[in-house]
């Protein structure tokens, strides 16, 4: 199968946006870990262009993501008015570029390049950590101070496991995950069950990015947020979603290249010193903490088992769904609730 090519996709778009600016180069600046690709578009005379290419999911879908994104970033207020990358429009409307033939469905979207201030060290130490703890709250109060300005988003936690579901029927579903059908469907039904029991429908939903990796980031010399990029994982729902990931930026661990997720830090010291700043800027409740496991789970069952051969390359994908079936998901019960309540006095 011939391989598909991306960059000729990438200048056919630009072409189809603006053919008055002649493109000088086209570089791959993808990260490398996702099966996204990122590049960058060089002009003469003209301030460069971000391109980003997906294939994975549904063109509506990332429509209607980029679109609440970019409805997001024009409307932070401040100070994160430039924390967000604009996309370009046209005319009126977001422009996406969408190519189709019999080998790939792709689309691609452009993007204003972003300023990366400073980068985090891969472990952080006690002042990073309640710095971020204030940070992250006072921009979670901001996204759902705006939420009722943006576009409706379709997606919801239940259509995504029940998504997962009907693919454990399909051919393609029985062969990759076999041998761990039961586990995934229990777990599914935990999830469900348990999300009904908590009334997490209620809970007030907000932008949410996941995967705040140290690399996603930069902040200012004084430790406040200042940019964010990589939107691969954006839906519209409870905070508590950004919380895994929150755990992993502080956790002891630190960030690292080859990388597991495990849950253990989501009751880290470390993790509870950064609940107790968040807290004291943006209270959480009973209802949100007694989330964070299912959060979890829900992370673990759509974006490592449902869609990891999309979002990670072959090697980390196979890695991670193993590690999933052996302890993520075994591990979820052992998760100390009532410690995280005591802590925060909730």
């Amino acid at each position: 199968m011939p391989y598909p090519d991306f960059i000729g996709i990438v200048k056919s778009a630009w072409r189809d946006y603006d053919q008055s600016r002649k493109i000088n180069s086209v570089r791959d600046i993808s990260a490398n870990v996702s099966t996204n690709h990122v590049y960058q578009i060089e002009f003469d005379g003209h301030q460069p262009v971000i391109a980003k290419l997906s294939y994975f999911g549904y063109y509506e879908h990332f429509v209607e993501d980029h679109t609440i994104i970019n409805s997001l970033a024009n409307n932070l207020p401040s100070p994160y008015e430039n924390l967000l990358s604009r996309s370009l429009v046209k005319g009126n409307s977001l422009y996406i570029y969408r190519h189709h033939d019999s080998l790939l469905d792709a689309w691609v979207v452009f993007y204003r390049p972003i300023e990366i201030r400073n980068r985090l060290p891969r472990r952080l130490d006690d002042q990073h950590i309640v710095s971020l703890g204030e940070q992250f709250a006072k921009f979670h109060k901001a996204c759902f101070s705006i939420h009722n300005t943006l576009p409706d988003s379709s997606k919801t936690l239940k259509i995504d496991i029940e998504h997962l579901l009907k693919i454990l029927e399909t051919d393609l579903g029985k062969y990759e995950h076999r041998g761990h059908k039961q586990v995934i469907k229990e777990n599914c039904r935990r999830f469900l069950d348990n999300c009904q029991t908590l009334d997490v429908a209620s809970l007030p939903a907000l932008p949410v990015f996941l995967d705040w990796n140290i690399g996603n980031f930069s902040v200012t010399d004084d430790l406040k947020l200042f940019s964010r990029w990589d939107y691969d994982w954006f839906r519209v729902s409870s905070r508590i979603l950004d919380f895994y990931f929150f755990s992993r930026v502080v956790s002891n661990v630190g960030d690292r290249t080859v990388f597991s997720y495990n849950i253990s830090t989501l009751w880290e010291e470390r993790f509870l010193m950064f609940l107790e700043s968040y807290h004291a800027n943006y209270p959480l409740t009973e209802t949100e903490i007694r989330f964070l496991p299912e959060a979890y789970r829900f992370f673990i069952l759509n974006y490592v088992i449902k869609d990891g051969r999309y979002f990670f390359h072959e090697i980390f994908a196979t890695k991670l769904q193993m590690e999933a079936y052996e302890s993520y998901l075994p591990s979820i019960v052992d998760f100390p609730v009532d410690l995280i309540l005591d802590r925060l006095k909730i």
